[in-house]
């Protein structure tokens, strides 16, 4: 098992390169000038020539690549071409939110969604289980910001029974940091609850007409003692998938939720950077995510392997 991590963690280093490489390539080919955006519409060539010079950016583009490249080698993101901080700098302020969001969000949506594909499975055909499917359809066609401006409507604006943007750390109470991401957490979690919930219930159904589980009903045991302890179990692959693959999707619906609820996370960050064209914030931040990416499904292999161990061989 270790040689098996340390192989895919060595196969991540490539993996970054080429992203690393894509990344600048397409922000450098798109439109639009930092220098422009930083010296106002007033700006003369001149001053806009020296500003480029002073950000690096009148070099060739495989000199700037090969400059940041160098600086990746050594740990270092580079510097923000708006505000002139580290871009680890400016990662590390913004984590908190980010973290905080991602954790309930993913928290929340295991807690809720298991326990509903497994109820819609024991109740297959039945009303619990049309109600399921009818919410998993409704999740999926509606997008997480149009829930999130539901949801402000509803219990922020209407019932006033949360505050309708911002953050607040942990560390200035836990009653202001829980009821700030109520909100942000339903709007982002909708979507995954459905997914989870909907495959949770369809592998389960697939497992419950196997051999092993009608021995194990033979053999005098309970209906839920069968649901959970045999086919929930041998469901788990299909449903470690997913759940690897909705913790992926998060990242995107982080920028969304963030914009949403004015949570100055991550996904602030990235809007505020593509918008001011600052490019080692964006490839800072995407190499970021993409790591995470290439992370979650390192995890997702290994937890192959402790519900199934026939995957090892």
């Amino acid at each position: 098992m270790l040689v098996f991590i340390m192989r895919r963690l060595l196969a991540t280093i490539p993996v970054m390169g080429v992203v690393a490489l894509v990344v600048f390539a397409i922000l450098r080919l798109t439109p639009g000038d930092p220098a422009a955006i930083i010296a106002g519409d007033s700006a003369t060539a001149e001053q806009l020539e020296q500003i480029r010079h002073h950000m690096g950016l009148d070099k060739p583009i495989y000199m700037q690549f090969f400059v940041w490249l160098l600086q990746l080698l050594r740990g270092d993101m580079g510097m923000s071409l708006i505000s002139g901080v580290p871009v680890l700098e400016m990662i590390g302020d913004r984590m908190g939110p980010s973290l905080a969001l991602a954790i309930v969000t993913i928290v929340f949506t295991v807690l809720v969604a298991i326990p509903l594909g497994v109820i819609a499975a024991w109740h297959q055909g039945k009303l619990l289980d049309r109600a399921v499917m009818a919410f998993s359809v409704l999740g999926f066609s509606v997008p997480v910001f149009v829930t999130g401006y539901v949801l402000i409507l509803l219990f922020a604006i209407g019932l006033g029974w949360f505050p309708v943007q911002g953050y607040r750390p942990m560390a200035d109470g836990f009653w202001d940091f829980a009821q700030r991401l109520v909100l942000p957490t339903l709007a982002l979690s909708s979507i995954y609850v459905a997914l989870i919930a909907r495959i949770t219930r369809t592998s389960i159904i697939e497992v419950m007409g196997e051999d092993f589980i009608r021995t194990a009903r033979a053999k005098g045991l309970k209906e839920s003692a069968v649901l959970m302890h045999h086919a929930l179990r041998n469901a788990a692959v299909p449903i470690v998938t997913i759940i690897g693959v909705g913790i992926a999707l998060l990242i995107s619906g982080v920028v969304v939720t963030e914009s949403v609820f004015n949570l100055p996370g991550l996904g602030r960050l990235v809007v505020e950077a593509v918008l001011a064209r600052d490019y080692p914030v964006i490839q800072g931040l995407i190499l970021l995510f993409s790591f995470i990416y290439i992370l979650i499904n390192l995890v997702v292999d290994v937890l192959y392997t402790v519900f199934d161990p026939r995957i090892r061989y």
